[in-house]
């Protein structure tokens, strides 16, 4: 059955006339504004998407691609380099993360929301929806590690071999081993955005397989920045009772702040007996990451290079799975599933979506 889709029509060419010959405005000043691109214009164009459903094929672009035909709004999660190509009519609103449009000319890009025609090679605005015009076959693709797509139309997706932190993500949620936000988009995985000294903190009582005890856990902390009775103070004060976390000072713990590619590495370290919390020195720490195998040299040039997000953390955490423990032939992930954090079906399915190769 076919599914009603959004094709820009022969208005649009009127629309973009327009802006030729008038020249491009701004957002302080759109030639159109969005409330008539999405009132009145796309109204017009419903009624007239029926006659065009059969010329909206997309091209052939080769590699790893997969077409879909979406009649609403239908969220994805992309990697580096990967290609959204839309057909004539076809929409993008970009949530999270980096990305920019390529089109060949006498085509069009329209950013819906300022009313305006882009140039090949502009940079997306975060939550600008974006149209390819007529006889438009645009490439909307992700300069960012990850990022987060809304699209509408006829869109082909062209997949990179870029390393895939939105599968690693997914598998250690299927590990249970991180959680969403309370984004509302994403999935909540929120990889776009720094992590916090809370958020490292959980992660790494995740990867000890104490979880459940934090919880369970009941007592007071000498910091007063996190709240009482919550489960931030458990995840805390257990941490801290049992030697994991120093804290920021001695009435601080900061868990809002910021947390660098350094200091949750170390963590790791402590969460498989390579190190505790007695060692404040992390100058060395990328190497002794690398010694007990935790690291490659490409992971820890990376990290020392980029800035550090959601991402890598869950970068570090699913491949720390693989490292053996101290003196051991067993690895992280032999611990966690003795400790029954997981089930060794768990683990096979969760290496099933992890496909990218290691840096």
């Amino acid at each position: 059955m076919r599914k009603k889709l959004l094709i820009l029509l022969p208005v649009c060419v009127l629309l973009l006339a327009a802006v030729w010959a008038l020249a491009a405005g701004d957002a302080a000043d759109p030639l159109a504004t969005l409330s008539y691109l999405t009132g009145t214009f796309t109204d017009a164009v419903d009624q007239r998407v029926d006659q065009r459903l059969n010329n909206a094929d997309l091209p052939n672009s080769g590699g790893t691609a997969s077409a879909v035909a979406a009649s609403a709004w239908t969220e994805t999660r992309l990697k580096n380099a990967d290609d959204a190509v839309c057909s004539t009519g076809s929409s993008v609103l970009l949530l999270a993360g980096g990305a920019y449009v390529s089109y060949s000319s006498p085509g069009a890009v329209v950013d819906v929301t300022a009313g305006t025609v882009v140039p090949s090679g502009t940079t997306l605005a975060v939550n600008h929806r974006y149209m390819a015009a007529e006889d438009t076959i645009a490439h909307f693709i992700v300069t960012s590690k990850t990022a987060v797509l809304d699209y509408q139309g006829n869109v082909k997706f062209s997949y990179s071999s870029a390393e895939d932190y939105n599968a690693m993500a997914a598998a250690l949620k299927e590990l249970h081993l991180f959680r969403g936000t309370l984004t509302g988009y994403g999935q909540g995985f929120d990889l776009e955005a720094a992590p916090t000294r809370l958020q490292a903190l959980i992660m790494f009582i995740r990867v000890l397989g104490e979880e459940q005890q934090a919880l369970a856990w009941t007592g007071t902390t000498p910091f007063r920045d996190v709240a009482r009775g919550t489960e931030a103070e458990k995840y805390v004060g257990y941490a801290y009772e049992r030697g994991y976390t120093n804290g920021y000072s001695a009435t601080e713990f900061r868990p809002a702040g910021a947390v660098n590619a350094s200091q949750y590495t170390e963590f790791v370290l402590r969460a498989m007996g390579y190190s505790s919390a007695a060692n404040t020195n992390l100058a060395d720490v990328f190497d002794r990451a690398m010694n007990a195998g935790v690291l490659t040299a490409g992971e820890a040039s990376m990290l020392q290079r980029d800035r550090f997000l959601r991402a890598e953390l869950v970068y570090i955490s699913y491949y720390a799975l693989d490292a053996l423990l101290p003196n051991s032939s067993r690895t992280l992930a032999d611990q966690l599933m003795d400790a029954g954090v997981f089930t060794a079906g768990e683990w096979e399915s969760a290496r099933g979506l992890v496909t990218s190769w290691r840096l």
